[in-house]
């Protein structure tokens, strides 16, 4: 209680910062499963999302941005304390809300991607039980060595026929997705989308994606991750209608020819020794139908530089909107910082990406803070979300599938301990922006 009466003092003296409140005091969540929440079709301003508390637990849960109702249920119950498992969302065509999630490199006892579906539209009581699969195939093991689940990314194009797609880290460490054409009855085996071109299964290029629900998928990926690769670049592609192509449109792969390698699709950022390495956070598209990428670059793991890229007339514009700071990970003393590249995090607005949400060190504490731009960031306007807090604020995400009619909201993680993926202890935060 006191922790409590003290934030709102802050807030209501600080910039004059609108109200915050905490959707639950035990959550956390990775930045590669997602949609992590998205708005519900069928309400205005009703929306699903979902967690991992400090137990293992995972939970989804709804929010009526307008009255402040909420309603948890729980998936899974001791799954595996890490960060990494928490659920992604999917509203289906009858909507029903499917969720997903993954051990963080599963395959133990079993484990794949484990699933669960609504029996009644906006109602998490009706989620049925776990059903758990394996996206798998015997001649891609063969080739690819490795198995593991890592991730789960799910969508549904309305073009073919409300097809279902589920992108994650799983055969061969490396993204695969599977499809399904009955609503997430069955699923077809993986396909392994991009490898490096030297076969190595330690390498695992992370991506992050974004769908228009109708006939296309975009992907922003890297060659690896920071920690392994010094050059660490950033790419782009599309899926569309049995393809992956380019910015411009020139394909790449049809989906019978996968996989494909990072440099076969569009460079967004050419990471140098001197200009640093990078790691994504978030990708959409703006109302001219351009992809638009969040990403950090890394000169030295002690600078997180939040780069701005839009693909313009050929080209990618790219520019810099703040130095974060450094990782937010606490470090025990006399150790190494096991995570050097965790930044605050960045989300655009799916609706409206000229508008970024980032976490960023304010006085030595991770804030929140909004920046727009009129200029595909060659200018920014920035204005606090959270200011004077007591503890870090971290990875922002607003929902997905966000419409003209639905209110604005943000939701984060805030810290009262993380040393590690597997030994946090947070709540998740949201906000109703003006």
């Amino acid at each position: 209680m006191i922790r409590f009466l003290i934030i709102v003092c802050v807030l209501s003296f600080s910039h004059n910062l609108q109200a915050q409140t905490a959707l639950t005091n035990d959550g956390a969540w990775c930045w590669f499963s997602d949609p992590r929440a998205v708005y519900l079709s069928g309400s205005k301003g009703k929306i699903v999302t979902g967690w991992i508390n400090k137990y293992g637990d995972v939970y989804a849960a709804t929010l009526d941005i307008k009255t402040g109702k909420s309603e948890q249920q729980q998936l899974y119950k001791q799954l595996e304390i890490d960060d990494h498992d928490n659920p992604a969302f999917l509203e289906l065509a009858d909507g029903n809300i499917l969720a997903q999630y993954t051990w963080h490199g599963g395959n133990k006892n079993g484990m794949g991607v484990i699933q669960h579906i609504t029996s009644r539209p906006d109602a998490l009581s009706s989620f049925g039980g776990a059903f758990v699969f394996k996206p798998y195939s015997a001649p891609l093991l063969a080739k690819y060595v490795r198995e593991t689940y890592t991730y789960a990314n799910p969508f549904r194009l309305e073009k073919e026929n409300n097809r279902l797609y589920s992108f994650g880290r799983w055969i061969g460490f490396k993204p695969n997705f599977i499809t399904s054409s009955d609503g997430g009855k069955t699923w077809s085996e993986p396909h392994v989308v991009i490898t490096s071109k030297i076969p190595d299964t330690n390498n695992r290029p992370y991506v992050k994606y974004h769908s228009d629900g109708i006939s296309k998928i975009h992907l922003v990926f890297t060659d690896g991750h920071p920690n392994n690769e010094p050059t660490n670049s950033v790419y782009y592609c599309y899926y569309e209608n049995g393809a992956f192509r380019k910015a411009d449109g020139t394909q790449i792969s049809t989906i019978d020819n996968l996989p494909f390698h990072p440099e076969d699709a569009t460079v967004v950022y050419k990471a140098t020794p001197a200009s640093g390495k990078a790691w994504i956070f978030d990708i959409a598209i703006d109302s001219k139908g351009r992809p638009v990428i969040a990403y950090t670059r890394y000169p030295t793991n002690q600078e997180h530089l939040y780069h701005y890229a839009v693909y313009d007339k050929g080209q990618w514009v790219d520019n810099l909107l703040i130095n974060s700071g450094t990782w937010f990970p606490e470090t025990p003393e006399g150790e190494k910082q096991r995570e050097e590249n965790y930044s605050g995090g960045m989300t655009l607005d799916p609706l409206n990406p000229e508008t970024v949400y980032f976490s960023h060190q304010v006085n030595g504490i991770f804030e929140i803070s909004k920046a727009t731009t009129k200029n595909m960031g060659r200018n920014w306007k920035t204005t606090p979300i959270t200011r004077n807090s007591a503890l870090h604020n971290v990875r922002p995400v607003v929902p997905r599938y966000k419409k003209k009619e639905d209110p604005t909201v943000l939701l984060w993680m805030q810290l009262r301990k993380y040393l590690h993926y597997t030994d946090y202890d947070a709540d998740i935060m949201y906000q109703v922006l003006k």
